[in-house]
C-alpha cells in the first residue's frame, strides 16, 4: 500500500477533489489515515472532518456521494488529488456544484453559478 506522510500536518494530508470528467475543482478536504484507507476499500470519497472531529463519508446525509475514479499523489506523498464522480451534482455543502463557486472581482466576491439544490431541504434536522 502506498505509505501516505501524514506528520506534516499532525495526522492529516490535504485531498484536493475534481470531477473526472470536467476537470473542475470542486472541493478541498482533509484525509487522516482511517480516511485515505477507508477510500481505498470502499471507493467512495472519505475524509476527516476536522470541525466534528470523526470521519464523514461525503454524501453520507445528502446522498452526492463522490465515486473514486482516479487517485494522484504528489512529489512528497502528503497531498492527494482525488477524480471523482459527484453524484446528485454538488460537492458544497450550500448547495453549489463546487465550493468555490464565489469569484473575485474588483476586489468583490461574486457568486458564479446557481446551487443544485436547497440545503435547508437536504439538511433537515
Amino acid at each position: 500500500m502506498i505509505e501516505l506522510d501524514f506528520n506534516k500536518m499532525g495526522g492529516l494530508v490535504p485531498a484536493i477533489v475534481q470531477d473526472n470528467d470536467t476537470g473542475e475543482v470542486l472541493m478541498l478536504a482533509f484525509m487522516n489515515k482511517e480516511a485515505w484507507e477507508a477510500t481505498l476499500e470502499t471507493g467512495k470519497a472519505t475524509y476527516y472532518s476536522r470541525s466534528r472531529n470523526q470521519l464523514w463519508v461525503k454524501g453520507e446525509t445528502s446522498g452526492h456521494v463522490q465515486l473514486v475514479k482516479e487517485i494522484r499523489v504528489d512529489c512528497d506523498n502528503d497531498t492527494v488529488l482525488l477524480k471523482v464522480e459527484q453524484l446528485g451534482g454538488a460537492a458544497c455543502h450550500t448547495g453549489y456544484k463546487s465550493c468555490f463557486y464565489q469569484k473575485m472581482e474588483n476586489n468583490t466576491l461574486t457568486i458564479t453559478g446557481k446551487p443544485v439544490f436547497d440545503p435547508k431541504e437536504v439538511y433537515k434536522k
